[in-house]
């Protein structure tokens, strides 16, 4: 047992890699890329099942609401996925009353 964090079979090298840096950590590559944003408006009643569909694909955007008095959302993602947000929303505009307010 180590005397310093009294864990069964601890080492020295354990006890010291817990405050100190990993020499193995990568470097990141500078800051991430500024995000793109769409706002549009739907009709309240859709808003709900709206957000179900776009977070049911991992990774692809977040949705807040922009203005909650206007039905206003704000989609967040990233520049690589802007093609692909874009064909979602066409895709499902026979479905809900998406009126854009910006563009992607």
């Amino acid at each position: 047992m180590n005397e310093r964090n009294k864990t069964p079979g601890a080492s020295k090298r354990d006890a010291h890699a817990i405050g100190a840096p990993r020499e193995e950590a990568q470097v990141a590559d500078g800051p991430p890329h500024a995000m793109c944003t769409l706002v549009f408006e739907l009709p309240p009643a859709q808003i709900v099942h709206f957000k179900a569909v776009i977070e049911s694909y991992d990774n692809l955007a977040t949705l807040r609401t922009e203005d909650p008095r206007r039905h206003r959302l704000k989609l967040y993602f990233a520049p690589k996925m802007a093609a692909e947000v874009n064909a979602l929303l066409d895709s499902l505009a026979g479905t809900f009353s998406i009126r854009r307010i910006s563009p992607a």
